[in-house]
């Protein structure tokens, strides 16, 4: 069953969700693009893997002990009558020390058949990209290399939540976005603006000066995704969204989820 959004479906965002979709869709565009570039082009699928500290706030699946009983974790003997506590000094403290996770984060490179540099990066952010420093320096450094280099970039932002790239200038906020830079135009660059209530636009895949540009249709490659996923039967709608809509996001979603069958009226 397709999304009952127009879209992108904001309740993918949710880390339940979203590592899945990416992947997915990965090897969705990396699938549909290949016949379109061979026998000049081949697409490949890379795989960049660095440390960084787990945002507990977005973190699945790994138990947070603070939440666990804890009845002799701290022995300290506290003067309820002092705003000072006074402890046993014989006794530790029990503290917090940052979570260190390995990361690993896909993206495609379009190359020459025969020349191992990369024609386009194409890259999907994640939510490492735009919220954690870590995700973000590393992100950032590689997307630099890309711009003071002969590679097109397509960066493709299907998240509300964190801080988007930096774009010289100041262009219209909006939920989404994806950026299509190209090597021989830059500081010039194509900017395809949309919000949660607009389908995602097709954008044409930069390759080498004066070639024809193939069309990527990510609304329908999304789309494809959701229903083979499964989503449509894993995703509880009555919940809020993580990040939370706005308001009038909220109620626009609402009366749509109610009307496609997704909740109860």
């Amino acid at each position: 069953m397709p999304s009952p959004f127009p879209g992108v479906d904001p309740y993918l965002e949710h880390p339940d969700f979203w590592s899945e979709l990416h992947n997915r869709l990965i090897v969705a565009i990396a699938d549909d693009l290949a016949p379109h570039l061979r026998p000049k082009y081949y697409i490949a699928i890379e795989k960049r893997t660095y440390l960084g500290q787990a945002d507990n706030s977005f973190l699945v699946g790994i138990p947070d002990v603070a939440v666990f009983p804890q009845q002799t974790a701290m022995r300290a003997s506290i003067n309820q009558t002092s705003s000072t506590a006074i402890l046993n000094p014989s006794d530790p403290v029990q503290v917090d020390v940052p979570l260190i996770e390995e990361v690993k984060e896909t993206y495609l490179e379009i190359r020459e058949k025969g020349k191992s540099h990369a024609i386009t990066v194409i890259e999907i952010l994640s939510p490492k990209n735009k919220r954690s420093k870590a995700g973000r320096d590393v992100y950032e450094r590689k997307r630099h290399q890309i711009l003071a280099s002969l590679t097109n970039l397509v960066e493709i932002d299907l998240l509300r939540g964190g801080k988007p790239m930096p774009i010289i200038g100041n262009p219209p906020k909006t939920d989404y976005r994806i950026l299509i830079s190209r090597s021989d135009r830059r500081p010039k660059s194509d900017l395809y603006l949309f919000n949660l209530r607009d389908s995602i636009p097709a954008w044409p895949l930069p390759l080498l000066p004066r070639e024809i540009e193939p069309p990527v249709d990510l609304q329908r490659l999304v789309s494809e995704v959701y229903d083979r996923a499964g989503f449509d039967t894993r995703i509880d709608y009555n919940q809020s969204c993580v990040p939370p809509l706005s308001e009038p996001d909220a109620a626009w979603a609402n009366s749509l989820l109610q009307e496609k069958g997704f909740i109860a009226s």
